[in-house]
């Protein structure tokens, strides 16, 4: 068995410092085995990450679009925001990646901040998120979980780390996989593990978003 945080960031987001070497070695901390990089719009840093991980890195997007955010995973290239979310799922699948829909009913104060929870989306999403560490109000994640169980889906947990202390904050203890097909079936015999990671940790989100935007992305580090 592996616990795999299913939803972390590296500094290749745009409103996140954490360098890889500063997730490799928390990682090893901690005894994750597995992350799944989702960063935002781009999967350069998880493709870092996996050549330089010495455990398993799962190649994954957070997806901006106009509904709210998908999340791809196995993926092998970027796939564009803005786009429908249609337009994103085919892309996903076109490069046999998996389909998520990470924190479907918020990840802040305001409930239901994500739009992709109808019928004609979820009968294409792969998995849900189900446990959000990010998530501040537990209303949101229970209902999550519910929505996994009520549509049949496989069941994720991420801390949704943006910088290094979050990671592990919620994982799955799951089989070991090989690919995407391999992966749900293990996702789900898993069992999930969480905690809240609190509403400051947002602070260091936002600032690194404020700073990126006003002096450029400069705070790329290299392994």
């Amino acid at each position: 068995m592996i616990k795999a945080d299913l939803h972390i960031h590296t500094c290749y987001s745009i409103d996140c410092f954490t360098s890889l070497d500063a997730i490799v070695e928390r990682c090893l901390l901690v005894g994750i085995g597995c992350v799944a990089v989702a960063d935002h719009n781009t999967i350069e840093g998880a493709l870092k990450l996996r050549a330089l991980a010495p455990f398993k890195v799962i190649v994954a997007e957070e997806v901006q679009t106009p509904e709210g955010e998908i999340m791809g995973l196995f993926l092998s290239e970027r796939v564009p925001p803005g786009l429908s979310p249609q337009e994103t799922i085919t892309r996903i699948r076109s490069q046999g990646g998996l389909v998520g829909i990470p924190h479907p009913f918020g990840r802040t104060l305001s409930p239901n901040s994500n739009n992709l929870t109808s019928a004609e989306v979820l009968s294409q999403v792969d998995i849900i998120e189900a446990y959000n560490s990010r998530t501040p109000l537990s209303r949101n994640n229970i209902s999550a979980q519910r929505l996994a169980v009520e549509q049949g889906k496989a069941a994720s947990a991420g801390s949704d780390a943006h910088t290094a202390d979050e990671i592990g904050r919620a994982y799955v203890e799951m089989p070991e996989f090989e690919g995407p097909a391999d992966f749900l079936n293990a996702l789900a015999r898993g069992c999930i593990h969480g905690q809240k990671s609190g509403y400051t940790v947002h602070f260091f989100s936002t600032w690194a978003r404020i700073r990126k935007t006003v002096f450029g992305d400069t705070a790329r580090n290299q392994p």
